[in-house]
């Protein structure tokens, strides 16, 4: 039984939730090509923005304009008046589908991509081939893009660099005083940087490896010292420490693929599968609600 209520079901495929300035839940609906904000209160959800594209990850410039990461054509949309209008574009960065995004508080945006054709892969060969020592998917570029829509290559060779957070760095090694975490999902692994004044990402080590745990991780959120992690292949999300323990583990009703902490709520977004042949021609999507209190 799952430890989580289901809010909101109707969705395609849900991702790239987060908390935005008004205190409710902002999500990307894959395949709606929408991006909604939720009250978790009264479950009130409002499209905030609808385009032909494939939207993803979410974010917000200092001066609240909302950022979009629209996939297919791999750039970064800003939400002016009605209209998604280009930001940055990060084609000659993407090597496939742009997916996750994190927006830091001067308005810099790092912005991942799958590297290669995952779900094409998977239906060639098999989710198990992902799991095999000998596996050695292309490595992808992470995308900086500075406020200005100016953009650059803040880290190389990651292997489909997806969820991403900001962890305070108690070590003092940091410029910044953060720690960059990002989730490789086909290295099975979360990555770490040090966070430099102007944005840049220097001292990578790995935070965690979750490979024996059976986690592909997708998207992450930030927790303290602590990030909760969406496996990809499990209907459960864990909060992972750094080295790779399991302080705590959520049930969810189905696989969960994105997490956002809200408030005192851990939202969880599900679905029965990330391929676009089972989710997009069906409203199979969940939003899913755990109190942390």
């Amino acid at each position: 039984m799952a430890d989580t209520s289901v809010l909101r079901d109707g969705l395609h495929f849900g991702e790239g939730p987060r908390r935005g300035p008004d205190g409710r839940l902002y999500y990307s609906d894959f395949y709606a090509g929408e991006v909604h904000a939720l009250d978790l209160a009264t479950g009130d959800d409002e499209v905030v923005v609808a385009f032909t594209g494939q939207p993803s990850g979410l974010g917000w410039l200092p001066d609240g304009t909302l950022l979009v990461v629209s996939m297919l054509d791999r750039t970064v949309r800003k939400l002016v008046g009605d209209d998604l209008v280009v930001h940055a574009d990060i084609s000659d960065i993407a090597t496939f589908h742009a997916n996750d995004m994190l927006v830091d508080g001067e308005g810099r945006a790092y912005v991942g991509n799958f590297g290669f054709d995952l779900h094409g892969l998977i239906d060639e060969v098999g989710i198990p081939h992902l799991l095999e020592p000998t596996f050695d998917p292309l490595g992808a570029q992470l995308a900086l893009v500075q406020p200005d829509g100016t953009v650059g290559v803040v880290a190389e060779d990651l292997k489909f660099p997806n969820g991403m957070a900001l962890l305070p760095d108690p070590s003092g090694r940091s410029e910044s005083g953060s720690v960059f975490v990002v989730a490789e999902t086909v290295a099975f692994r979360l990555t770490a940087f040090s966070v430099g004044r102007d944005g840049s990402l220097h001292d990578r080590r790995v935070w965690a490896d979750v490979k024996e745990l059976g986690i592909a991780p997708d998207g992450i959120a930030g927790d303290g010292d602590g990030v909760w992690v969406a496996p990809a292949l499990q209907p459960a999300v864990f909060r992972i420490a750094e080295g790779g323990e399991v302080t705590h583990r959520v049930e969810t009703t189905q696989t969960c693929f994105a997490v956002a902490v809200v408030g005192d709520k851990l939202v969880c977004l599900t679905a029965p599968d990330s391929n676009p042949s089972v989710v997009k021609p069906d409203r199979l999507g969940r939003i899913e609600v755990y109190d942390l209190g």
